[in-house]
């Protein structure tokens, strides 16, 4: 790659070569000279990133063609539905509800996956009209690109890549698990136990790690091919679920629901933060749109689609297990397998296991799919060195991206506990889900050259009222068992919703496909996702605010720089802005590097809404 090109020759190679150049081609890395002096120009570089937006055409154009090759359109709303399905059913319904059942909620489990799936829903509609309007393999990175900024996409890009590792290490540690019980042995007994390493990380899990390899080919092979295996493998799990409920309700006894909710209301909403984790993975799906033969049909159908068909089952079979069993005396690691030996049927418990392992395969499968292709988007805008970006002619997948994530997620696996899992899963998630919820709002009401600076100014308002009660609610719920702050918070956060309503015109509408309600549905969404984030432990806080940390250090010393002379010398399409956006102003190269295009093509900057 040659300096200061930002990636641009990096079509030309079929491979990595493994090369500096490789990794950082930016003319800021070419010498220690040019290093030292972007690290002078972070301040006015970081402005410059916070400030300015994508368009929708650089993400669908300028940038995918950084990869090489395109990615192919092989995918049908029909298998996007069954990818949503294999995506979410897994893990989550079938250990975590015991978990969950047994130590927070009690029989109420199942209003704790009712609100958690209405959470899961808000966020599916917002994901929807994203994924319609900017069909590319970035997901939600590139949706707060083109909405919130480069900056903020990046933040929320660590948080995506830490949620599908720490997801696809949860899954593959529960595939041991289940693989234990249908070989008639205890979990324990397939894992190492390193003594010297402290508790959350000395449970070793070899077989999580072998599990992981195999879903590597597949992810590489094919799409299409990874799609058919995934509905004919989802459909028997289906089928295998549609067993459970009949069977285990034949073994019902209604005494087990009492009493209903042992931990009362504040149980059932920690476990709902927690139990968002069996919902995860249906972010994939959006990822998947680069690859879908009519995005504004497919999408709507397929994510929607999944999601109803998900959340019934989690409730069925939720009230199943607590029918079956006290909660008491429900297993933490295999909750469904253990009821039916306990209620006589040890053959059941077989069936079961062999549906969790299809269910958990799929789960690691469409993960490792999803996962790859955010990443080869980040490295397409050289947040991540671009060598990742690149897409196989042949097979048409991301192979690099695939890779390294899977590595990540199998040294994961090896040494972490799923409960220490879970919990920092879910914080990543909700705060990803709530910034695309703040995006949609943005997009609906902000239009560079369109939205007056008074009806800007109304929507800077309205969405820090919304964001700040609904902040003061969730930490008044984790901090107090009263009540007479939800008797300010909320009306506030009702009030800054009817006036974003009343008061603020809408600046754009969907061109294809569009989320109803607004900005009814999308503030909902705020709410209940910070809502989640307030009943989940304080260790996890601290843990995802480590990992914060981690990723503004590499931000200011790699990847700020990689992605602003990117930017410059690859002539991205961008917008200032001011305060949230102005749009209407040139951006003044920085030492020469490129210029913003967004002042000379005014018609983009209106119709990407920049």
């Amino acid at each position: 790659m040659g300096s200061g090109d930002g990636g641009s020759t990096a079509v030309k190679r079929r491979f990595c070569s493994f090369t500096k150049d490789d990794f950082l081609p930016e003319q800021s890395f070419q010498s220690w000279g040019n290093y030292t002096q972007a690290l002078k120009e972070t301040f006015p570089r970081l402005k410059d990133r916070a400030l300015t937006r994508s368009l929708d055409d650089t993400e669908l154009n300028e940038v995918r063609a950084r990869s090489q090759h395109d990615m192919k359109k092989n995918l049908s709303w029909w298998d996007l539905i069954w990818f949503g399905i294999g995506a979410v059913i897994g893990a989550g319904i079938f250990v975590l509800t015991g978990i969950e059942a047994r130590n927070q909620a009690g029989p109420a489990v199942v209003l704790s996956y009712v609100v958690s799936g209405i959470s899961a829903m808000l966020s599916v509609f917002c994901y929807t009209e994203f994924a319609v309007e900017i069909p590319v393999a970035g997901g939600s990175f590139a949706y707060l690109r083109v909405e919130l900024g480069d900056f903020v996409a990046f933040i929320a890009a660590g948080n995506i890549l830490l949620e599908y590792v720490i997801g696809g290490a949860a899954v593959a540690r529960s595939w041991t698990y289940y693989f234990a019980t249908l070989l008639n042995h205890d979990p324990e007994d397939f894992l190492i136990i390193a003594h010297r390493l402290s508790d959350d990380y000395n449970h070793l899990d070899p077989i999580a790690v072998v599990v992981i390899c195999v879903i590597c080919v597949l992810a590489i092979y094919s799409t299409k091919g990874s799609s058919r295996f995934n509905y004919v493998a989802s459909i028997i799990h289906v089928a295998v679920i549609i067993f459970i409920i009949i069977a285990g309700l034949t073994q019902a006894d209604t005494a087990n629901y009492a009493p209903f909710s042992p931990f009362g209301a504040r149980g059932v909403f920690k476990a709902s933060a927690v139990l968002f984790f069996a919902y995860v993975g249906f972010d994939a799906v959006s990822t998947m749109a680069e690859e879908t033969k009519n995005p504004a049909r497919d999408i709507p159908i397929g994510l929607v689609g999944s999601m109803t068909v998900t959340t019934l089952a989690y409730c069925l079979l939720a009230v199943t297990l607590c029918l079956m069993q006290s909660y008491k005396q429900i297993d933490e690691n295999a909750p469904f397998s253990v009821a039916f030996q306990a209620v006589g049927m040890d053959w059941a418990k077989y069936i079961v296991a062999f549906g969790a392992l299809k269910g958990m395969t799929t789960v690691l499968l469409v993960s490792a799919v999803g996962q790859a292709r955010y990443l080869t988007h980040i490295a397409r805008t050289h947040m991540v060195p671009p060598c990742l970006a690149y897409v196989h002619g042949k097979t048409g997948t991301p192979i690099y991206a695939t890779m390294v994530m899977l590595a990540a997620t199998a040294v994961v696996a090896f040494f972490t506990k799923l409960n220490f899992l879970s919990n920092l899963l879910s914080i990543a998630t909700l705060f990803i889900f709530m910034l695309v919820a703040v995006a949609l709002l943005v997009r609906r009401y902000y239009v560079s050259g369109t939205t007056s600076t008074a009806d800007r100014n109304k929507l800077i308002i309205c969405i820090v009222l919304i964001l700040s009660s609904s902040i003061a609610t969730a930490t008044y719920w984790g901090i107090s068992s009263g009540w007479i702050c939800y008797v300010i918070t909320v009306p506030i956060w009702f009030g800054a919703t009817l006036a974003l309503k009343l008061f603020v015109p809408q600046a754009r509408n969907p061109r294809l496909w569009g989320v109803p309600l607004v900005p009814w549905l999308p503030s909902a969404s705020i709410a209940i996702n910070i809502f989640l984030l307030g009943s989940i432990d304080s260790k996890s806080f601290m843990r995802f605010g480590v990992w914060t940390v981690v990723l503004l250090v590499y931000y200011l010393f790699l990847g700020l720089h990689a992605s602003y002379d990117t930017a410059k010398s690859g002539g991205d399409k961008t917008a200032k802005l001011s305060k949230l956006e102005e749009g209407n102003e040139a951006v003044v190269p920085v030492s020469g590097e490129g210029e913003d295009r967004s002042a000379a093509h005014p018609e983009d900057s209106k119709a990407s809404g920049t």
